[in-house]
C-alpha cells in the first residue's frame, strides 16, 4: 500500500524535519513536496532530502496566475507518477500533523476502523500560542499543548478538515482540503465518505464540503493537530511569508484571533515522540543536511530583528502582545452568528438573481 503526502512550503526549514519524521512514523510512503521562493534554504534542504531518498522536491517558484501558490502547485502533482502510483492521497501544510488514536496509530491501522471508507475526513484540532513569544528550535508538537475543546461551536474554521482519500479515478485532481473535479459520476455514487467518528458522510461532502459539522466531537478515531500560529514570533514570519492561498493576504490580528485557543490540553501525538526523534536523529547525522538546517534555523532569529525593524509587523507584534487568548463561542450564540450568516447568504443570492433577471418593461 503506497500512502503519499504532499505539502507545500515557503521558509520553514526550522520545521521540516519533525514533520517529515512524524509522517514516517505514521506509515506515509511517499512524500511530494513544493517549494517556493525560499530565502531561509527550505528548498537546499529539500534538495538534501531528495538525494538522500527521503522525499521528491519540485521547486514551484511562480508564476501563479489566480490560482495562487498551492493551486498551483496542486496542478503540478495531478501530473506526477507519484500521484498515479499512489493508492491513498493526503494534502498537508508544514503546521499539520495527522495524529491518529486507533490501534498502534499508524495509517493502515486507521483504514483497520474504517474498512468501507474511501475517504476520511481529518479535522482540523486548532493549538493555540500557549503565550509562548520567542521561537525556540524545539519540536512543535512538543512546545505547543494548549489547544481547542473537542467540541467548538465556532467559527467554522475551527472544523476545517484535510481529506485522505483513495486514489481510485474517482476524482480527477488533487486539492488542498478535499479531491475535486469529479472524473466518474458513476463512481461517485460508490465512493464513501467517513469523518474520524466513524459517521458515514452525506453527498455534499462528495462535491464541496470543506469542514466538519461544528458543534459535536469530529476526533475519536483520528485528528489533526493543526499549530497555525507558533510562537508570536513565528507568526511576524509568517506574516511575512504571506498566506499559502491568498500569498498577497497578509496574515493580521484576525488570523490570529480565530485560531488561538487554549482552553484544553491534548499531547496524544506524543506517542509518535520516539520514532520521530530516532528519525530526526538519523538524518542529522548527515553532515550536509545538518548544516543547511542550522543556518535556516539561525536565518528566522535573523529575519525577525529585521521586521521588527518595520512599521508593519512591529505594530503586529505589538497588537499579539496586547491580545487576550481567545475565547470559545457558547452553542446559542454560535447558533444566532449561524442564522444570520444563512440570512445574509440568502439575501446575496436573491440580489444576484435580481440583477441577472433580464429587463422585460417596455
Amino acid at each position: 500500500m503506497r500512502f503519499l503526502a504532499i505539502l507545500t512550503v515557503r521558509n520553514e526549514g526550522a520545521f521540516l524535519l519533525e514533520w517529515l519524521a512524524h509522517h514516517r512514523a505514521l506509515g506515509f510512503t511517499d512524500f511530494l513536496v513544493f517549494s517556493n521562493d525560499c530565502q531561509d534554504g527550505t528548498d537546499a534542504m529539500l534538495d538534501r532530502l531528495a538525494d538522500l531518498g527521503e522525499l521528491t522536491h519540485i521547486r514551484n517558484d511562480g508564476p501563479y496566475g489566480k490560482g495562487g501558490i498551492q493551486f498551483t502547485a496542486m496542478k503540478q502533482a495531478d501530473k506526477h507518477p507519484l500521484v498515479k502510483q499512489a493508492d491513498w492521497i493526503l494534502a498537508l501544510d508544514v503546521d499539520e500533523f495527522v495524529n491518529i488514536k486507533t490501534g498502534d496509530g499508524t495509517l493502515t491501522d486507521l483504514l483497520n476502523a474504517l474498512p468501507e471508507a474511501d475517504a476520511i475526513t481529518l479535522t482540523w484540532r486548532l493549538f493555540g500560542n500557549s503565550d509562548i513569544l520567542r521561537f525556540e528550535d524545539a519540536p512543535v508538537t512538543e512546545l505547543f499543548r494548549r489547544c481547542a475543546p473537542e467540541v467548538i461551536h465556532w467559527p467554522w474554521r475551527a472544523s476545517m478538515f484535510k481529506t485522505l482519500y483513495r486514489n481510485n479515478g474517482t476524482y480527477r485532481k488533487t486539492g488542498v482540503h478535499r479531491p475535486r473535479d469529479v472524473k466518474n459520476p458513476e463512481k461517485l455514487g460508490e465512493f464513501r465518505w467517513f469523518d474520524c467518528t466513524g459517521r458515514e458522510l452525506g453527498e455534499a461532502f462528495k462535491t464541496r464540503r470543506l469542514f466538519s459539522n461544528y458543534g459535536r466531537k469530529n476526533y475519536d478515531l483520528a485528528q489533526l493537530n493543526h499549530y497555525p500560529l507558533g510562537a508570536m514570533e513565528s507568526y511576524i514570519l509568517k506574516a511575512d511569508r504571506g498566506r499559502a492561498v491568498h500569498s498577497d493576504h497578509m496574515l493580521g490580528t484576525d488570523y490570529w484571533v480565530e485560531r488561538n485557543f487554549n482552553t484544553d490540553n491534548d499531547d496524544t501525538v506524543d506517542r509518535y515522540a520516539p520514532a520521530r526523534r530516532d528519525m530526526v536523529s538519523q538524518l542529522l547525522e548527515d553532515t550536509k543536511l545538518a548544516k543547511i538546517r542550522a543556518k535556516s534555523v539561525a536565518w528566522r532569529h535573523q529575519r525577525f530583528r529585521d521586521l521588527m525593524q518595520l512599521e508593519p509587523y512591529r505594530a503586529l507584534f505589538s497588537r499579539l502582545l496586547m491580545t487576550p487568548q481567545s475565547r470559545p463561542i457558547n452553542a446559542v450564540t454560535a447558533q444566532t452568528l449561524t442564522t444570520f450568516a444563512n440570512l445574509g447568504r440568502a439575501a446575496q443570492k436573491a440580489a444576484t438573481k435580481t440583477q441577472q433577471k433580464p429587463d422585460t418593461d417596455t
